[in-house]
């Protein structure tokens, strides 16, 4: 990926936080039943968590995704919870954000392709 700079880091650093947030929600919404719009306290702190995380990164210009950053800064207890939440909520997504959905997939294939050759 290509490095962005100014307010692109910005915006892709929303746009990131937005699309976890969306996630977790999903997440907390079918496994602990709660309604649309609230959190159980387990999952906004996992939400709050990851987007400290986000405020804080230094890759930011240069990731695409955190799963595919070399660097992992989520303590390993959150990074088991966010990676159970990414595995419930990322087939489910195509339903509730159908274009984040599409541009993930795309993004993630590129990004392991450009990883590879720079393993090669």
């Amino acid at each position: 990926m290509t490095k962005v700079t100014g307010s692109s880091v910005m915006k892709k650093r929303e746009r990131e936080k937005r699309m976890v947030s969306e996630m977790i929600a999903l997440y907390c919404r079918k496994r602990h039943g709660t309604r649309a719009g609230e959190l159980c306290p387990e999952c906004a702190e996992l939400a709050e968590y990851a987007r400290q995380r986000s405020d804080r990164c230094p890759f930011m210009e240069t990731k695409t995704f955190c799963s595919n950053c070399r660097v992992h800064c989520y303590r390993p207890e959150m990074r088991e919870k966010i990676r159970e939440v990414m595995r419930f909520s990322g087939p489910r997504m195509i339903f509730h954000h159908p274009v984040a959905a599409v541009r993930h997939v795309i993004e993630t294939k590129a990004e392991k392709r450009r990883l590879s050759r720079e393993d090669a």
